[in-house]
């Protein structure tokens, strides 16, 4: 076994690796931190994962003790041996439909030998190291494999929240619903009706006092509060029952047909499988938006790895295993405990461990407790956790991306076949619109101002050539021709094609260039099967990159990369005419004349393979024909903005995307923490209110934003400076920012929210505060004072939130300071 376990790092080697050069090493002081927020966060999902487990038992028809087994085993097992740290595992809402499935045809104890079948089979496939391989799978079809399994559980736990028993399919559930209503049991509703109204409620408690609470998991407070009424009212209702530890069923050996058990042993390891790994992705995001805000110069808080996911496949396998034998349900990995172990502060994998030690614990001591609680609150949370898993969100990503009928067939499938038969079905499904999509492909011809153009617009296969080759046939000889390839993927078939015509029609005298918005600027795409040609937006050649430009997204993604060919070439003799690029990238592609005299221009400056001198390029072909004659006015007639925005250096913060502005419209002003010194100060920093002073009297801007952000190093600096010390520049300039750190710390000033929510930490809750001291600040200043006063000036006040990608805007008004969404959140 030792052999096909995947080479990792020990936590410890990988925190001190992690941690900056200069952070100070851990003390005792420092480890006994961090053993704190991993038990706190441990306490936090033992909390959430105690009522689930039950009602997930409940809902698989499975004895209730089993999901208490597996959360045990999953927070354990799983926890210790599996690759993503802060993951959190147990019985999870998506292997319900599965599990019940299981139950009813082979009973409990084939059930448990089938899971421990299903943690060898992952075994397997973490020795195989294929476990990269089940990302492959379409998210349409995942979620609408969650959606169909949320409404199998909604339908099903709805007959148990009106007080009677559920059947065994959905479309029996539909059809016995109508008696069910007309003999539902008031008791049973009654305490459905509550506990769904806590769970509702209790986060959106306002208020301090609100903040307090909901550290109180919903789930907890759902299930105590409708138990406790249920018990003081004297309600009779069914409750849960746990046997005695010695009357447990543990696994058995498999009965049933043997074709039948495979299929089974088949779709548990595939849902607990993706799930889980799915999960570990999921969890990697949520700890890198949090390693922003925790991370600090100071380095007073260590980094989390990202996770192993062959060696989670194995965690998981192994965990199956356990929970099997000692009759416990499948395990997976669980996203409502997973995030409630990140935004609790969780920084190991002893707190999942200790989650599961805590399930142990109450599993034996809390019996007594457990079994005052009514099946009925139960129902509604797993009800109303099925609900949820029938997300909005997937369903509008989904749409944008045009995979809304591989989404809705998944989710169908799985609702009246079974969870297997649906993710098959959605499967089929996708590939055949990805095949749809790879033969629909639209060539046109036209001519404008002699220049004949051919567009092709989608994949350029084989089954296109026929038609490309009847477009091309009737463009006269010696004639100019663009060839626009506005697409993604060109196999060898189409490339041999279009490079024949190409000889062909320059010997003739005729020119041909390439272009393609998705295609590399003036490139072509390498031909043989598969290659990816890269995804640009400009229109005009260029020389033979891989461009992938993305308006509004990182360098990364739009900068176009030399070839290496390319790259030795640079100070060669001039290119050839532009030409498609044969398989495995052999030849090259070079663009117009106007395009190589920039690129030489380059090559003499030195500076050919510079990002910036490139993005310049990308400009000048790309954007600037566009934005000429808006400048050439703008240039004419002189800046009119209308709003002086002033925001911070911060890379991340890009005003014109966030405001949807461009040029003329926002006079900017960019400064580390986006302050505003008071006037009067010493000497040094009157850029700031000379920028105030020119937007406000000379160019009569009509209002004036303040705007930070998440995440801020000025705060982050702010918060960690301390008194004396080198007064280095950027010490000197923090000090415009003392008044918000005391402004922060005075609970006679009223507090600061967001969207209706405390602030998640100290930086978060500095950074507003910061936006709201800095308006203050303009205040001081006469030229706004004086505007204020004439009614001729607006302030506003800006949070952008960067992991969201959304903007607040400061509102007020209710002796608050509150930054409430603007426009919808999608």
């Amino acid at each position: 076994m030792s052999a096909c376990v995947p080479t990792r790092t020990s936590d410890s080697s990988r925190s001190q690796s992690a941690h900056p050069p200069h952070s100070p090493p851990g003390g005792p002081h420092r480890r006994l931190r961090i053993a704190g927020a991993d038990v706190s966060a441990s306490i936090a999902v033992f909390l959430i994962a105690l009522p689930l487990s039950l009602g997930i038992a409940l809902a698989t028809g499975a004895p209730l003790q089993a999901g208490l087994v597996a959360a045990a085993v999953g927070g354990i097992v799983a926890g210790r041996v599996g690759g993503s740290p802060l993951q959190v595992s147990g019985p999870a809402a998506g292997l319900t439909v599965v599990t019940a499935d299981l139950i009813q045809r082979y009973g409990w104890r084939t059930t448990c030998a089938i899971t421990v079948l299903a943690g060898l089979a992952q075994l397997g496939l973490g020795c195989l190291r294929v476990a990269r391989t089940a990302l492959a799978v379409s998210p349409a079809i995942v979620h609408g494999m969650l959606a169909g399994i949320g409404v199998t559980i909604a339908v099903a736990q709805l007959h148990i929240v009106l007080g009677g028993t559920p059947q065994s399919s959905v479309l029996a559930n539909l059809r016995a619903l109508p008696a069910q209503l007309a003999g539902l049991q008031p008791a049973a509703v009654a305490v459905s009706v509550l506990t769904l109204s806590l769970l509702l409620l209790w986060p959106r408690i306002p208020g301090r006092t609100g903040d307090l609470l909901r550290k109180v998991p919903a789930a907890l407070v759902a299930v105590a509060g409708a138990t406790a009424v249920a018990a003081l009212t004297g309600l009779s209702l069914p409750k849960v029952d746990l046997p005695s530890w010695r009357s447990h069923a543990l696994a058995g050996l498999p009965e049933g047909p043997a074709l039948g058990v495979a299929a089974a042993v088949l779709t548990t390891t595939l849902v607990c499988s993706v799930q889980s790994l799915l999960g570990a992705v999921a969890v990697d995001k949520l700890i890198a938006s949090r390693q922003d805000l925790i991370s600090s110069p100071t380095g007073r808080a260590p980094r989390v790895g990202r996770s192993d996911l062959d060696r989670e496949l194995l965690g998981q396998g192994a965990a199956n295993i356990v929970s099997g034998t000692l009759g416990g349900l499948p395990v997976a990995g669980v996203a409502v405990r997973s995030s409630a172990n990140v935004h609790s502060g969780a920084v190991s994998r002893n707190s999942t461990m200790l989650h599961g030690v805590l399930v142990v614990i109450a599993a034996l001591l809390m019996v007594p407790i457990l079994e005052l609680i009514p099946l009925a609150s139960l129902a509604a949370l797993v009800m109303a956790v099925g609900i949820q898993m029938v997300s909005l969100h997937h369903i509008r990503t989904v749409t944008r991306h045009r995979e809304v009928l591989v989404y809705a067939v998944t989710t169908l499938g799985v609702v009246v076949l079974g969870v297997l038969e649906g993710v098959l079905l959605g499967i089929a499904v996708a590939v055949a619109v990805a095949l749809n999509r790879l033969t629909h492909t639209r060539i046109t011809h036209d001519e404008q101002e002699g220049v004949h153009h051919v567009h092709v617009r989608g994949q350029l296969t084989f089954l296109a050539v026929p038609r490309l080759s009847r477009a091309l046939h009737h463009v006269p000889h010696g004639t100019p021709v663009v060839v626009e390839l506005d697409g993604s993927f060109m196999d060898h078939a189409a490339y041999e094609a279009l490079q024949d015509w190409q000889k062909t029609h320059t010997a003739q005298g005729g020119t041909v260039e390439l272009t393609g918005r998705r295609l590399a600027t003036g490139a072509t795409a390498p031909a043989h099967t598969g290659a990816d040609t890269g995804a640009g937006t400009g229109t005009g050649t260029g020389t033979g990159t891989d461009c992938r430009c993305r308006p509004w997204t990182p360098w990364r993604n739009h900068q176009c990369e030399l070839p290496r060919s390319a790259g030795a070439r640079s100070s060669g003799a001039p290119a050839e005419p532009s030409e498609p690029s044969p398989p495995h990238g052999a030849g090259e592609a070079t663009g117009s004349a106007e395009t190589r005299a920039t690129g030489i221009a380059s090559k003499r400056a030195g500076a050919h393979s510079h990002p910036l001198v490139r993005g310049i390029s990308a400009f000048q072909r790309n954007t600037a024909p566009l934005v000429r004659g808006e400048l050439a006015r703008l240039a004419r007639e002189g800046q009119q903005p209308t709003q002086l925005f002033l925001t911070c250096a911060d890379s991340r913060l890009v005003t014109s995307m966030i405001t949807s502005s461009g040029p003329g419209d926002l006079f900017v002003v960019r400064n580390v923490g986006n302050l505003v010194p008071p006037p009067g100060t010493e000497s040094g920093d009157d850029s700031v209110g000379a920028a105030i002073e020119y937007a406000v009297d000379v160019l009569n801007v009509r209002s004036i934003t303040v705007c930070g952000h998440s995440g801020c190093g000025a705060m982050q600096a702010l918060l960690g400076s301390e008194p004396g010390g080198e007064q280095t520049p950027l010490k000197r300039w923090l000090r415009h920012g003392l008044p918000s750190l005391e402004r922060m710390g005075d609970d006679s000033r009223p507090w600061t929210r967001l969207a209706g929510r405390a602030p998640v930490d100290a930086v978060e809750q500095l950074c507003l505060t910061n936006v709201v001291q800095q308006l203050e600040h303009l205040r001081a200043h006469e030229s706004v004072a004086r505007a204020l006063r004439a009614g001729a000036l607006e302030l506003h006040g800006l949070y952008f939130h960067v992991g969201e990608a959304q903007t607040y805007l400061l509102t007020g008004g209710d002796g608050s300071e509150l930054f409430d969404h603007v426009g919808q959140r999608v």
